[in-house]
Order: C-alpha cells, then sequence, then structure tokens
C-alpha cells in the first residue's frame, strides 16, 4: 500500500495540497500539515496535491 508523505523541511505551509485533497491533508494546532490514516487514499486527489506542489514535498511512499 501507499501512503502519501509531505517533507515538512521542505514545505512553506501553502496549503495548496490541503485545498485540492481536503480528505487527506490538513494543518494541524502546531501549524503543520497533516496526512489523515486512511485505509484506501484518492490516488487522483493525491497526485494533483503532488503535481501542483510548490515546493516538490509530497510523495507517495511504500508502507
Amino acid at each position: 500500500m501507499k501512503k502519501p508523505m509531505v517533507d515538512m523541511a521542505s514545505c512553506t505551509l501553502c496549503l495548496g495540497c490541503v485545498e485540492m485533497a481536503p480528505e487527506v491533508f490538513s494543518e494541524n494546532d502546531a501549524g503543520y500539515i497533516e496526512v489523515a490514516d486512511l485505509d484506501d487514499y484518492p490516488q487522483d486527489a493525491v497526485n494533483e496535491a503532488i503535481k501542483y506542489c510548490p515546493e516538490d514535498c509530497i510523495s507517495w511512499e511504500e508502507i
């Protein structure tokens, strides 16, 4: 199974991923992007978030 990951060292918190895939990405109370713990991730929505991330900090990781 693949899970989206966010490299917080590169993330500028533009929140584009939250807009593209709010069912997957959210901003937590500490101001960081969190990835929801889902059984299955919507590949099209995550791929759009990856495509439009200005810092290229979102990727798929095999778990």
